[in-house]
């Protein structure tokens, strides 16, 4: 289910899931289906770690790599999951042939 909320973003950030929704920034992202794809696959690696867990991951995984890199946003651009969705963002098909624990690819 995709929802929309115009002011839950900070900057440059137009999607988020949070298992089962999809949130976008803005009505028009709906017909974006390179950002869809993306948080589809979020969307499964949430769903394979049950939700919570992942969450756990991705802020501690967030944060160390902010650390590693002394930057918020580089640190967030080498998340595993953030890593997995980017390169995979274009095949339509991947979130349908991926794997389970595909983001162990991209530690």
């Amino acid at each position: 289910m995709i929802l929309v909320f115009k002011h839950l973003f900070y900057r440059n950030y137009v999607g988020l899931s949070v298992w089962p929704f999809i949130i976008l920034k803005d009505d028009a992202l709906k017909d974006d289906t390179v950002l869809i794809n993306h948080e589809k696959i979020h969307l499964k690696q949430q769903l394979e770690l049950l939700v919570v867990p992942f969450y756990l991951i991705y802020i501690t995984e967030w944060l160390l790599r902010s650390l590693f890199y002394l930057d918020f946003y580089r640190g967030y651009q080498n998340i595993s999951f953030e890593r997995e969705a980017y390169y995979n963002e274009q095949n339509l098909q991947y979130p349908q042939e991926r794997k389970w624990f595909s983001f162990i690819k991209y530690l």
